[in-house]
């Protein structure tokens, strides 16, 4: 690891000039995937700007009925925050799955949602690839793949996103607040990642230089009811080579509301809008399930060794919503 600069933020206006100030700088929060990439070599900053003393470490109800919650709380706060388990079980459900006690300690919101990818050539800087080093070829697309995307990826990267609480936010409709030197700005988190294309350097539709300040759930009473899980290859913390955020509201046997996303399958929180429209008005059934999971899935594109991910994907989706149809029916 080279030699870098460390300053410690006291408000956001100051953070915001500190890294103005060097093109090189970069914010810190817990530090549990930036460190580790400056270990590696994969990210070189000449300077750290800790923002971990900013006023942004609370999660506050909205008036709609939401909550808005603030980009330096730690993961085991969210987790443990009694209305997040209350009205969104299956974020608290993400957070704990996705990292042991330590890490969630000192991991923040913002910073997971930046998190970059675990893709084995993007970590090794002797390897060509094309988030690291654009147009110099993505050598998962022929090489090691079978924890790679199956949708919305592209000949220019076949990379996963980590997160897990990045699926749950995504399910229940997140939208990412932000400061920048041209002032505060929002996007919604379905829109936050950019698709991959021929660009996946470019990752975020975060401004240069930006900081993000805020998550925001708006009020979805059907979020009360929902489930995350998460398969990954050991019982130990992993990353997921699968997984789903979903939430039922079942009426007479009908399907009335639904949300559901799925993780580790593309570079981004894959928000299943497809399957979400065959749920709409349909029973709530093992057959409307897997109709669900087969119209999301019908534009999979796996690779020789990840398709496997696909059946893996369906059942999930079936099991997951047959769980939380047969709570609704109790």
């Amino acid at each position: 690891m080279r030699e870098f600069g460390y300053q410690r933020a006291h408000d956001v206006t100051g953070a915001l000039a500190l890294l103005a100030a060097d093109p090189d700088a970069r914010f810190l929060g817990g530090g549990t995937n930036l460190v580790d990439l400056m270990k590696s070599g994969v990210e070189r900053p000449a300077r750290l700007v800790d923002v971990r003393d900013l006023p942004l470490d609370r999660v506050e109800p909205t008036a709609d009925g939401g909550l808005r919650i603030g980009a330096t709380v730690t993961n085991s706060d969210l987790a443990a925050h009694p209305e997040v388990r209350r009205r969104y079980p299956a974020l608290a459900q993400a957070v704990l799955a996705g990292a042991s006690g330590q890490l969630r300690n000192m991991a923040t919101v913002g910073g997971n949602l930046l998190q970059r990818t675990r893709c084995g050539y993007f970590t090794d800087v002797s390897k060509p690839c094309n988030k690291r080093v654009p147009g110099s070829g993505c050598p998962a697309v022929t090489g090691e793949h079978h924890n790679h995307a199956v949708l919305g990826a592209s000949g220019h990267c076949v990379a996963v996103h980590p997160s897990d609480m990045g699926v749950a936010l995504t399910a229940f409709d997140a939208v990412v607040s932000y400061a920048s030197a041209d002032g505060p700005g929002e996007t919604p988190l379905t829109d936050f990642y950019l698709p991959v294309g021929d660009t996946p350097h470019r990752e975020t539709a975060l401004p240069p230089g930006a900081l993000i300040t805020h998550v925001s759930l708006p009020a979805a009473p059907v979020a009360a009811r929902s489930r995350y899980r998460k398969v990954r290859e050991r019982a130990s913390y992993a990353f997921a080579i699968g997984s789903v955020a979903a939430a039922l509201t079942v009426e007479d046997g009908l399907v009335r509301e639904a949300r559901l996303a799925l993780g580790a399958v593309a570079s981004r929180p894959w928000r299943a809008r497809a399957a979400e429209a065959v749920l709409a008005g349909a029973p709530a059934d093992g057959a409307t399930f897997a109709a669900a999971a087969d119209a999301e899935l019908a534009a999979a594109r796996p690779l020789p060794d990840n398709g496997y991910k696909v059946t893996l994907m369906r059942n999930l989706v079936v099991s997951v919503l047959t769980e939380l149809a047969g709570r609704d029916a109790r």
